[in-house]
Formats: structure tokens, sequence, C-alpha cells
């Protein structure tokens, strides 16, 4: 096996599998939804830059593990579009809560929107897909653990930041 890094080139979850290109021009590497969930991750955003552990098989080059996974940097300058069909400007929620771990309930990327629930507690609090892409994830998968700032929308609790489980760990390193 042979380490390859190199970007997203895109991924579909209902199919269970993307491609990497190869930052030294190689050939497109497969990357499967298994060797992603073994990472920690459902979905990944197209751009996203990754490190893999690659193997031949009769199909072509194929990512066996993820050694390192950077999702496209969000940070002060994210900003939220509205969802007119909700009546809802995201652009105008803030808070000054922390991140909190908290469990997807369901997502449905078709209807563009889930819940999740905080650890600890059973309210649901909605999560559009606005936010995730602000945030470089594509979806989200039912169980998936995450971390959500949450603020008070016109109809409850909205997250407004959400960041993939591991997200305070790795900034910290």
């Amino acid at each position: 096996m042979v380490s390859k890094t190199g970007s997203v080139k895109w991924f579909d979850s209902t199919k269970g599998f993307g491609f990497v290109t190869d930052d030294e021009g190689g050939r497109d590497i497969l990357l499967h939804a298994n060797v992603l969930r073994n990472y920690g991750h459902s979905s990944v955003v197209e751009g996203a830059r990754i490190e893999v552990e690659v193997a031949e098989s009769t199909r072509g080059l194929q990512a066996v593990e993820i050694l390192e996974l950077d999702l496209p940097e969000s940070g002060e300058d994210v900003v939220l579009r509205g969802v007119p069909e909700l009546g809802i400007d995201l652009s105008t929620l803030t808070s000054d809560e922390p991140l909190t771990p908290s469990r997807v309930k369901w997502f449905d990327k078709i209807k563009g929107f889930g819940f999740v629930n905080l650890f600890g507690s059973s309210e649901d609090v909605f999560v559009n897909m606005e936010v995730l892409r602000a945030y470089g994830m594509a979806e989200l998968a039912q169980g998936e653990a995450v971390c959500v700032r949450t603020a008070d929308g016109p109809r409850g609790r909205m997250a407004i930041e959400i960041r993939a489980w591991d997200y305070e760990g790795a900034k910290s390193d």
C-alpha cells in the first residue's frame, strides 16, 4: 500500500462511493462509504483535502484507510443564506453558546433538512442543508455524531453551525 494525497472529486452517500483526485496526477482513487465511516464521517464535500492509504484492486486504485481529512475551512466569514420557503433568514441568527455534542435523528438530503438531538436532551433541533454546506458537509446519516451551535429561530431551536464530531480536538492539534 502507498499513501496518496489529493482532493475529493465527488462523493455520493446514496451510491456509497466517490472519487479522490490524486495530487500527483495519477488515476482517480475510489473512496468507498465504509472507508469514510471508519474515519467517523458519513459524507464529505467536493474539494475536501484528503490523505489516504491506497491499494490496487481489479478496478483500479482504491482508498483502504483515511489518514487525514481536511474539510474546506469555514470560519468567521461564513455567510448563511436565507431559507425563504421556511421564512427563515439564517444570517440574522447568532449565538454565544458553545458547540454541543449531538446525534443525528434523521436527515433528508432531498428535502434539504433534518433534526439532531443534543446529548442529554430529547429536544429536536432543526438542521437546514444551507448550514451543512456552509460548514463543508454534504449530508448527515441517522445516528451520526456531530457538534452543533444552536440559536432560537422563528420555529424553535435551530443549528446555526455544524461541525464533525472531532472538530474541537482537530483544531487544537
